[in-house]
């Protein structure tokens, strides 16, 4: 098979890591020309503070096979030129893909209109509001729409890379790369970008934050409105609407949520069975815990382990 070129564009203000990872996973494939450019060709400075020293001009490449758009802070209000030329490089490359904040200069150059796509999750709202055109998903760590890749922020580029690399080579290639950065498996797109303890509220009242505490540490019991609510000492009605008031979520949404989190640590950091994890969890019995992965992650339990 005849190597495809790979294009990733500098600018200043670039997050490293969003154009090294990917630059990694594409050289560990040797199988691809990998080029950078910039407007005018001209060294850039990351967000970080690296130097980096392009291979070309942006404004001379010629259309790359896989277009790559790093993100960073200067995405927000990126420059012009660096606009125009993504554009027309982005109308013509076979595969497009963004990490992180990229995604708004894809969507700044018009590129994403109408279609679906992701970006780091502290983003999504802000890039959902100032391109309507586009449909923003907070959810996965990357996502697939047509010929154009969008992923999540900053080592979600890796795993979008590694999609790459499967769909051109083999899912054996991709776990030897995978194996070589010590990350085991490739994440499925369809993970969540970041665990319910992070996404939650941190309750200001003490009630409250003590019974987020006490789910976090114990899944496996009865975890039922009237059972949280006992423990907070408020009527179930009360503590319903002082949670979901200061959390952010419902509390069965929470406890759902914490429970396949922990049962996805486990999955990853023990040789559990699943039936154990199941009742570790709260889940009663596989089945249950199989619905609650495939409802959320998209894959089962067994499948979930296979991957890590």
């Amino acid at each position: 098979m005849a190597s495809r070129s790979v294009l990733i564009c500098l600018f200043d203000g670039v997050q490293s890591l969003d154009v090294t990872g990917p630059l990694e996973v594409f050289a560990g494939a040797e199988h691809y020309e990998i080029s950078t450019a910039s407007v005018g060709g001209v060294p850039v400075r990351t967000s970080s503070g690296l130097a980096l020293v392009p291979d070309r001009d942006l404004r001379s490449a010629s259309t790359p096979h896989t277009l790559v758009v790093p993100g960073g802070p200067s995405t927000r209000k990126p420059d012009p030129e660096l606009v125009e030329l993504v554009r027309r490089s982005a109308s013509t490359a076979r595969r497009v893909v963004s990490v992180c904040t990229g995604a708004f200069v894809l969507a700044e150059a018009g590129a994403l209109d109408g279609r679906r796509v992701t970006t780091h999750w502290a983003a999504c709202a802000s890039l959902a509001s100032r391109f309507p055109n586009v449909t923003v998903d907070p959810e996965p760590i990357f996502v697939r729409d047509g010929r154009f890749i969008t992923s999540a922020g900053v080592t979600a580029g890796i795993d979008a890379a590694l999609a790459v690399v499967e769909e051109d080579l083999g899912r054996d290639r991709a776990l030897t790369i995978a194996r070589y950065l010590v990350m085991f498996l490739r994440r499925p797109g369809n993970q969540t970008q970041f665990s319910e303890q992070l996404a939650a509220q941190l309750a200001h009242r003490e009630p409250i934050r003590d019974v987020q505490r006490w789910v976090a540490d114990n899944p496996g019991v009865d975890l039922s409105v009237e059972a949280l609510a006992q423990r907070a000492n408020l009527s179930p009605r009360q503590f319903a609407r002082a949670f979901t008031a200061e959390v952010g979520v419902t509390p069965g949404k929470y406890v759902g949520s914490v429970r396949l989190e922990t049962a996805r640590r486990l999955l990853e950091d023990t040789g559990d069975g699943v039936a154990e994890i199941a009742q570790r969890c709260g889940y009663g019995t596989p089945e249950a815990m199989r619905r609650a992965f495939l409802r959320t992650v998209g894959v089962g339990p067994a499948e979930y382990r296979r991957r890590f």
